[in-house]
């Protein structure tokens, strides 16, 4: 019974390493843009890199996410991939195939300072936002 116990915890945790942390699958009904945009920025804080990953009509919300970390000097583009994947049709029950982009994107060499200029401009908004609370 032990072996069994000790087999199944290998399985399990040679799964958890396989599965990428700093991976975001997008969807494009399910949240809002810029949530996918500031999740990035976490992702690249914690791990210096992220990869964005969606099928279908999401990849121009993948697109757009990388282009908003790109123009604001964040990100920096590593790897882009593409493909296709068959997938099952639930409402013909048929397979058919979706295009399927990963953008792999890096921190850029001034990420931090950017990060850091934009606490400051979020507190001052805030520190004025109370001054105006308390004068009216």
């Amino acid at each position: 019974m032990e072996e069994i116990t000790e087999g199944v915890n290998s399985i399990n945790l040679a799964g958890a390493d396989a599965t990428k942390k700093n991976r975001i699958q997008v969807s494009n009904t399910k949240k809002p843009l810029f949530f996918y945009v500031n999740l990035a920025k976490r992702y690249m804080q914690q791990f210096n890199e992220v990869e964005l990953s969606a099928l279908g009509m999401a990849i121009a919300t993948v697109v757009t996410v990388a282009e908003i970390l790109k123009n604001n000097g964040l990100a920096v583009e590593k790897k882009i991939m593409t493909s296709t994947v068959d997938m099952r049709d639930d409402s013909r029950g048929r397979p058919v195939q979706k295009a399927k982009i990963e953008i792999l994107l890096g921190k850029t060499a001034n990420f931090d300072e950017l990060m850091a200029a934009a606490a400051e401009e979020r507190e001052a908004a805030a520190a004025a936002a109370a001054d105006d609370e308390e004068q009216s």
